[in-house]
């Protein structure tokens, strides 16, 4: 299983437009191959820092949906938004013996 973390901080002025974004992203996940979960997450110490935090069955379909012209439009759309560029972590789930 793959884990993936889009860490995003927003423009003050913008974060009702970037939750109605965000939530109509997240309503259209779930009708995406290999897609598990998706969550957002708010800093309770920063207001403008959010975590989209998705889980996806194999690397295989975690690729796919990045470069789909879906996730490519989704980061277009909420470019203007942010105060900087998001940061990005990918995590493997590995089964321990």
């Amino acid at each position: 299983m793959i884990t993936f973390g889009l860490n995003y901080t927003v423009k003050k002025e913008s974060i009702e437009p970037f939750l109605e974004i965000a939530q109509k992203v997240l309503g259209l996940m779930d009708s995406i191959e290999g897609h598990v979960a998706t969550k957002l997450y708010n800093d309770v110490n920063k207001s403008s820092s959010y975590l989209i935090y998705s889980e996806w069955e194999t690397q295989e379909n975690f690729t796919a949906f990045m470069r789909s012209q879906a996730f490519k439009d989704v980061q277009n759309m909420s470019v203007d938004m942010l105060e900087e560029r998001p940061k990005h972590q990918i995590y493997e789930t590995k089964k321990m013996h």
